[in-house]
């Protein structure tokens, strides 16, 4: 079932809580009443379509709007991206470390020692993770802005021609698959290694 405009904002929640971190992401605050998807996005300075298709993406794994998310300004994707790029660093890395802390003052001695090791590959991660963040942050956002940029004024400009040419997109790509297989190989440990 896809979300549409016209259902109630609260309903969607009903329907999957899980969308709750991404709907703070567009800071739409809880306490929205009767109104519907289309009117608290408005309420909010949200486009309504943007909105949708995020949500979408995440409600249902075999939604993704390729195609639907071209037509969009870059910087309604960028301030998402720096949105949740604030959540990860200020909710789920803390929240990640403390059930890390928990499972540690929880567990029996005999697992301290793996325990120890997941906490140093986390740690290891999370800086990673951060520098990764900071890279996309200072780097890369500024320069799909810019190239939208361009691209809009239709000028040729030699500078960001070479800035395409010598990093592209797909390079940033292929670092952002490292960070997920890290994140993929700690779950693994977790499962297979701890009782």
């Amino acid at each position: 079932m896809q979300i549409r405009p016209d259902m109630l904002m609260a309903d969607i929640i009903h329907l999957n809580y899980l969308l709750l971190p991404v709907i703070s992401r567009f800071d739409i605050q809880l306490g929205f009443g009767n109104k519907s998807v289309e009117e608290v996005c408005k309420e909010n300075g949200v486009e309504v379509q943007f909105f949708l298709e995020i949500v979408n993406s995440f409600h249902d794994a075999d939604y993704f709007p390729d195609k639907e998310l071209q037509h969009f300004r870059l910087e309604l994707l960028v301030h998402y991206l720096q949105k949740t790029h604030e959540y990860y660093l200020k909710v789920k890395i803390p929240q990640i470390e403390a059930y890390i802390k928990t499972l540690i003052s929880n567990s029996k001695n005999y697992n301290k020692d793996n325990l120890s090791l997941i906490e140093k590959f986390f740690g290891d991660y999370k800086e990673e993770l951060i520098a990764h963040i900071e890279r996309e942050e200072d780097y890369v956002l500024p320069y799909v802005l810019e190239v939208e940029k361009i691209f809009q004024q239709k000028k040729k400009d030699l500078d960001i021609k070479n800035k395409i040419k010598n990093y592209s997109i797909d390079d940033f790509a292929h670092e952002h698959n490292n960070v997920e297989d890290k994140l993929f190989d700690l779950k693994n440990i977790l499962i297979k290694f701890l009782p």
